[in-house]
């Protein structure tokens, strides 16, 4: 089965801050999970695509970059999204159907945004999804903390379906790009 590694919004203003936002939950474990899995994607061949958001830093300048500590493959596709949705207005969904893709890992930010979207939506589209349970992240909103949003996230995506295809919330640990949606089917 193909597979891509997407990697959501990780983006220097986004995971460090600026002065009108505070630093996501975890920043450096955050991190490091990015890129212990962008190495396993790379080892194994699997297709790695970073979506950017337009609206961090205004779209321009360092903010809006990748963030500095993630290791970029060259071979990495990067698009640039204007909405929550990374699958609305960008070449995602027709690069993934021209490679075959049928099932997606997803990390980065935020967890209650483009995450969640982007997992709902992957199952939507026809791709068995995994999140990447320790391999997201937020911040604080005016009701719940950072930690509750990820936690909570992460159990309800577990499972999440639309009919064929559906999430599962794996970690780190685990062999992520051998998918376990069959077991479940």
């Amino acid at each position: 089965m193909k597979q891509a590694l997407i990697i959501i919004d990780a983006q220097q203003e986004l995971i460090e801050g600026s002065v009108k936002e505070n630093p996501v939950r975890n920043k450096d474990a955050l991190l490091n999970n990015i890129n212990l899995v962008v190495e396993k994607a790379k080892a194994l061949g699997i297709e790695l695509i970073f979506i950017r958001d337009l609206d961090v830093a205004e779209g321009k300048g360092i903010g809006f970059e990748i963030h500095s500590e993630i290791q970029v493959p060259p071979s990495a596709k990067i698009f640039d999204k204007s909405a929550t949705n990374a699958f609305f207005g960008t070449p995602l969904l027709n690069k993934l159907k021209e490679n075959e893709i049928m099932h997606i890992v997803i990390i980065g930010c935020k967890t209650e945004h483009c995450i969640d979207t982007a997992v709902r939506m992957g199952t939507v589209n026809g791709l068995d999804v995994t999140l990447l349970g320790d391999g997201h992240s937020t911040t604080d909103s005016d009701v719940l903390t950072a930690e509750q949003i990820v936690n909570h996230h992460n159990k309800i995506l577990h499972g999440h379906y639309n009919v064929d295809h559906f999430s599962v919330v794996r970690t780190t640990k685990e062999d992520l790009f051998q998918p376990i949606h069959d077991n479940y089917r």
